[in-house]
This record gives structure tokens, C-alpha cells and sequence, in this order.
């Protein structure tokens, strides 16, 4: 998989960096704007992080590990998902890095995910992610 095609999606929660990052690590939270998504990880580096549930009538086990985990500034894991198709190898995993920077109560989260094969498949993730990031703002907004 070509690592240059990189998605990207960003946007600013009017919440303090604890609250998104509490947001961001909590699987009950995870749930609620991560179109139902069960995530299950000690949040260690190295350690595994899954995702399960169901979308668009399917059920999905992905996953990946825990690459980086600075508390408050930066989440990054690699990300496998069975549904692609594709073979379940280290190249064909994606790694997604989301970065916190607060200044008071607004938080801007600024999140990048690399590996996409083509410009569809990028649009494709920036898609999912722009919706993944609108919950997430609408949650700690409301």
C-alpha cells in the first residue's frame, strides 16, 4: 500500500484537551460517536487495540496496535480491517495519528491517516473520518 496517500480531517470541540482526550481513550465514550463501535485496549504502547461491531449491516472485527500514547497530545495506532479484502499483512495496515492541542476550552483535533491506495479510497477515509469527528464534536458540545 502506498503510505503517501494521505487522509486528513480536523476540527475544533469546544471542550478542554481532558475532556477529548477522556473522549478519545474511553470506550463507552468511543461508542457514542464512533458509529457504535466496541473498542477494546489497555492503551499502552504496543499493546492491541480492537474495534467490533457492525456497519452497513455487517459485522467487523478490525484492529491494530498502539504505536504512540502521549497523554493529552497524541494518539497514533496502526489499523487493519478484514472488510477491505486485502490480506492481512503489516503493509496493508494503515496508521492513524490524531494530535490534541488546547488552548483553554477549545480543543483542535487535527487527525491523519495514511496507507489509502488510491485518491477514492483517501476521499473514502476522509469521509468516514470528517463523520467520525462530527460526533465527536457534537458529544462534548451538547
Amino acid at each position: 500500500m502506498k503510505k503517501g496517500l494521505i487522509a486528513k480531517s480536523s476540527t475544533i470541540i469546544k471542550a478542554p484537551v481532558a475532556k477529548v482526550w477522556d473522549a478519545l481513550t474511553n470506550p463507552k465514550m468511543i461508542k457514542q460517536y464512533m458509529f457504535g463501535t466496541n473498542a477494546v485496549s489497555d492503551w499502552k504502547v504496543g499493546s492491541s487495540i480492537v474495534w467490533k461491531g457492525e456497519w452497513q449491516g455487517k459485522s467487523y472485527e478490525d484492529k491494530g496496535k498502539i504505536l504512540k500514547f502521549e497523554e493529552e497530545r497524541i494518539l497514533q495506532y496502526s489499523h487493519f480491517s478484514p472488510l477491505s479484502g486485502i490480506p492481512d499483512v503489516p503493509e496493508n495496515y494503515h496508521t492513524v495519528t490524531v494530535e490534541l492541542s488546547g488552548d483553554g476550552d477549545k480543543t483542535t483535533v487535527s487527525l491523519s491517516q495514511d496507507g489509502n491506495a488510491t485518491i477514492e479510497a483517501r476521499e473514502h477515509s476522509e469521509k468516514n473520518w470528517n463523520m467520525m469527528l462530527d460526533g465527536l464534536k457534537k458529544l462534548l458540545e451538547k
